[in-house]
């Protein structure tokens, strides 16, 4: 087994995820006529019109939030405005601005110190591609046929009232399944992969890697890739658990719904919403649970891997793919804030989906992607902007934040505490997540000596050490964070 080793800068870095249509515009970019109003909500197939030129004219604001890295959902040439149905890997949708947009945005980043994620769609591509069409025009003559899974004639890529023949994923004809056995289809998407690892991208986030089953695909994938680039952040989207993909031969980390799920459950409380808590997706955060559950639910993800891969994980509270976490916890925003604080002094690299930090609402996919209102700040919430700042800052002043070891203090109904060491310095962290105060004893033995003072780098607790015990008052609904 090699010996595990996963990109220095994602422990230290704060990621801000983008669904580019719908993030921000720019007049620089491309604009067609048919597009829904910016405030409207959104449509499963509709556009909005934002851009990269948008992200490039925003950037103050993604860096002024702390944010030092940028996960994108896919850009490539799609005729979706989720950009999924991939038509073209080698060119940025002309809608986001095409390649001179990525361009002048990989360039500001790079000025910035920032790094860059995009979303690979290597299982499938779309009707719209070169090589299927060359199929749907010429059929069994095609000279790309053994490039995707036909399986009789006719192909029915449209009439969903006949068999499509052909395979795609989930059974979605519009998106072909590439042909991951045969070494050319095999050759083509690594070559994409290195392709924009040329072009300057600082890693690859893998859309449904578990549907490529051809043996030795994902270890060629990632040999190719760190040729390039040592550094490059290899991160799967696989929500259950991940061993077999996280051993240092494959993936650096995966998009960390294990985090994800216990959080929302042990923040939400009775604020959850079960029409939304309940989806059907790969994840369940409902109902809610007790500290307790909660400590053995987030301490099995976080040793469930190296250590080395721990801190690389993704962890997330939401994504393009879930519910909002302020709107499946009833737009409760101490719920939100609660949350917050787990993902900015947790081990793994957290992710701020776009518009979190204004407490953005959003339902089921696809709610969950509604524009940012940037002509209506009177809609912001600014205490959680101001609350999210605060949060990153503290991970960003902190290194046990980011690299120390982590060690339970406290789990009872309604409450948790654990606490971060990194060498001379320790902090300590506690949630009561209950509608009322509870007053905690925690053991600080070999962590804090006799005597020593701590104060709240978040929230208004003070506490001092004696005996190696520690005593906290916690208001309801509340956090802190305590250092020296």
């Amino acid at each position: 087994m090699p010996r595990i080793k996963t990109p220095d800068w994602v422990k230290d870095a704060v990621f801000y995820q983008i669904f580019p249509d719908r993030f921000a515009k720019s007049s620089r970019a491309l604009k067609p006529n048919n597009l829904e109003p910016w405030d409207t909500p959104p449509t499963p197939q509709g556009y909005k019109g934002g851009d990269l030129y948008g992200v490039l004219e925003r950037l103050d604001h993604i860096q002024e939030l702390g944010a030092t890295a940028i996960y994108f959902t896919p850009i490539f040439q799609s005729a979706s405005n989720h950009r999924y149905h991939t038509h073209d890997y080698y060119q940025v949708d002309p809608l986001l601005g095409g390649n001179p947009a990525f361009h002048a945005l990989r360039d500001e980043l790079q000025r910035r110190g920032m790094k860059l994620v995009l979303d690979g769609v290597f299982n499938h591509a779309s009707r719209g591609i070169y090589y299927f069409n060359d199929i749907l025009e010429n059929g069994s003559k095609s000279a790309w046929l053994d490039w995707f899974i036909v399986e009789d004639w006719p192909l029915a890529p449209y009439d969903g009232g006949k068999p499509a023949n052909y395979a795609a994923w989930a059974g979605n004809r519009a998106l072909p399944k590439w042909n991951t056995d045969n070494p050319q289809v095999r050759d083509y998407l690594m070559r994409v992969a290195e392709h924009w690892l040329r072009e300057g991208i600082d890693g690859w986030r893998l859309d449904v890697p578990f549907c490529i089953t051809s043996p030795g695909f994902w270890n060629e994938f990632r040999s190719r890739v760190k040729a390039i680039n040592p550094e490059a952040y290899i991160v799967g989207e696989v929500w259950w658990d991940s061993t077999n993909y996280l051993l240092g031969d494959q993936f650096d980390a995966v998009m960390n719904y294990l985090f994800t799920e216990p959080v929302i459950q042990f923040v939400g409380q009775e604020h959850l919403v079960f029409e939304l808590a309940v989806s059907g997706m790969s994840y369940d955060p409902y109902p809610a649970i007790s500290g307790q559950h909660f400590a053995v639910n987030i301490e099995k993800q976080l040793y469930r891997y190296d250590w080395e891969v721990a801190r690389a994980q993704l962890n997330l509270l939401d994504s393009h793919d879930t519910p909002r976490l302020v709107t499946m916890c009833g737009g409760d925003r101490d719920s939100l804030k609660l949350a917050t604080v787990l993902l900015m002094t947790f081990p793994g690299a957290p992710s701020v989906y776009y518009g979190d930090e204004i407490a953005l609402p959003g339902g089921h996919d696809p709610d969950c992607r509604r524009t940012i209102p940037w002509d209506r700040r009177e809609t912001w919430d600014m205490d959680m902007l101001a609350t999210t700042k605060q949060l990153i800052a503290l991970r960003h002043a902190h290194p046990a934040l980011r690299h120390g070891e982590y060690r339970r203090l406290a789990a009872g109904d309604t409450t948790y505490a654990f606490a971060r060491r990194l060498a001379d310095e320790t902090l300590v962290i506690a949630l009561n997540v209950g509608a009322t105060a509870h007053k905690l004893e925690l053991d600080v033995s070999g962590l804090l000596a006799d005597g020593q003072a701590l104060k709240p780098l978040y929230g208004q607790a003070r506490a001092a050490a004696e005996g190696g015990r520690l005593t906290l008052n916690l208001p309801s609904r509340e956090a802190v964070v305590l250092g020296v």
